[in-house]
């Protein structure tokens, strides 16, 4: 009650409403750009708020930050180009959905599901923010490592018919995010003694060429002279059809929150996350899963803005950034003289009331911008792909070079691209591998850091593998590993059977 009259004087202030719908609409056009990123939006708000009352920066950096998280679902439904991590299991049943003239029903129930998920991290974030970080400070080194390998371990049957393929691509992407600088030693890492190497391998032109330009390369590889898009039929998506998933959204919403609470964690963890329990108990789909299956939309963007309200749980109440945007948001608060930290909540109370306020017309706005532009966007799909493959293959181009403005990205995109493209043909699928790159510099410092803790004491086992959080992670993940074995898998169903 406390929260919600502090939330009333921003939510009835004309000024913050109209800073916040300006982030929304920047966060929308950002975030929907492939190779421009939420964080990087959030970063130039700095500059621009600098002259600002923190209330101002506050409405406008939430705008963009709650509506960026979405939009990255637009390019990855129409294009197949997620325009964040975070929206790359999206694409794994929009993109399909949109071949099929299906994309303004997975555009709008994208948007709509984004909007439960947004709405309820942050009221998490004001009912839950001191019990949950209380939580999230009790993860240690070896917890965030399992975290992440239980991750992948249930990315294998993300796409494609084979879990081990699925498994071996996502090996692959940890590899790549080994490239670089040690996270220890600080020496060059599979480098080849390439000189821009040393910074690893950048996840936007990555994520470009693995998506976008592997995309183009297997339209091009097609027979038929002329291929066209999948037609943008108009369609009446019933209401009870589309509030069908709600239920198991919440659920998926508390997958978010929760992981979003882990500093470091972030949404692609939790979108994976949410769609691997999506695949367990949604026992009947609208369609397989990977095929076009409008519940694996609604596990992801659900999961992922859900994140929103947990990643501000730790930077709040701890003073450390739950995942890039925060850490952005953070510089924010020092340029406007505020200290998150343990007593923010008691000292900070009107800031706090401002972020969430922001938050949730930022969320309001989401709803808004995704309802009127979701047709009209979706109408890209219209064009021939004689045209729209060029076009395609140009976005790939800049967007790897916007990142950090060196041809040597656009060379590595090239070469995900390829990549990408034979994965395919293979039968193997990218978001293993995409995913793998996101988690695995998580993974690799994380392990590092918890064997380093771990030598120093008495028993090394024990420090690694004896606390309650560690095992119930690493029973979960030897399930899911032992669960997908083709034996046990054959046994199971003649069970069920």
């Amino acid at each position: 009650m406390e929260l919600m009259q502090g939330m009333l004087p921003y939510l009835g202030s004309p000024r913050f409403i109209l800073l916040c719908l300006a982030g929304a609409v920047a966060g929308l056009f950002v975030g929907a750009i492939p190779g421009l990123s939420v964080s990087m939006a959030t970063a130039l708000l700095v500059s621009i708020t600098y002259t600002w009352s923190a209330t101002d920066a506050m409405a406008a950096v939430m705008g963009v930050y709650v509506v960026g998280v979405f939009s990255g679902a637009v390019s990855a439904i129409l294009l197949n180009i997620p325009g964040a991590p975070s929206s790359v299991v999206t694409t794994l049943d929009g993109y399909p959905m949109a071949r099929r003239g299906e994309a303004y029903q997975a555009l709008l129930t994208a948007t709509v599901y984004s909007f439960v998920g947004s709405v309820f991290g942050l009221l998490a974030l004001g009912l839950l923010a001191r019990p949950m970080s209380a939580v999230a400070l009790r993860f240690q080194p070896m917890d965030y490592f399992l975290l992440a390998l239980f991750g992948l371990s249930t990315v294998g049957g993300l796409s494609g018919k084979s879990y081990a393929r699925g498994l071996v691509s996502a090996l692959l992407g940890v590899f790549f995010a080994l490239i670089g600088l040690d996270s220890v030693l600080g020496t060059p890492r599979l480098t080849f003694g390439i000189q821009s190497l040393k910074a690893g391998i950048p996840t936007v032109p990555a994520l470009i060429g693995l998506f976008g330009f592997a995309e183009l390369l297997c339209a091009l590889a097609e027979d038929e002279a002329e291929t066209k898009s999948g037609a943008v039929q108009k369609q009446r998506v019933p209401l009870k059809t589309l509030f069908r998933e709600f239920w198991r959204s919440l659920y998926y919403c508390t997958i978010g929150t929760l992981v979003g609470a882990l500093p470091g964690a972030g949404t692609p963890v939790a979108s994976v996350l949410a769609y691997g329990q999506a695949r367990r108990i949604v026992k009947q789909p609208s369609r397989p899963f990977g095929e076009g299956a409008v519940e694996g939309i609604v596990a992801s963007e659900s999961a992922n803005n859900a994140c929103i309200g947990g990643a501000l749980i730790p930077m709040l109440t701890l003073g450390v950034p739950g995942d890039a945007v925060t850490a952005v948001l953070l510089a924010v608060f020092t340029v406007h003289g505020l200290q998150p930290g343990p007593t923010f909540l008691m000292s900070g109370q009107d800031s706090f009331c401002a972020i969430l306020a922001g938050g949730l017309l930022g969320s309001l706005f989401l709803l808004l911008l995704g309802l009127l532009l979701a047709p009209r966007i979706s109408r890209i799909l219209q064009i021939p792909r004689r045209i729209l493959l060029p076009i395609v293959a140009v976005l790939c181009v800049i967007g790897a070079y916007a990142c950090q403005r060196r041809l040597f990205d656009v060379g590595l995109m090239i070469f995900f691209g390829l990549l990408g493209y034979v994965l395919r043909r293979r039968g193997c699928g990218v978001a293993p591998l995409t995913l793998g790159l996101v988690l695995g510099g998580m993974m690799d410092a994380n392990f590092r850091r918890a064997v380093s803790l771990a030598s120093t004491a008495d028993s090394p086992l024990a420090a690694l593998f004896g606390r309650p959080i560690t095992l119930i992670l690493l029973a979960l993940t030897l399930v899911t590993l032992v669960g997908n074995l083709p034996s046990v898998r054959r046994r199971l169903s003649k069970k069920k059977e």
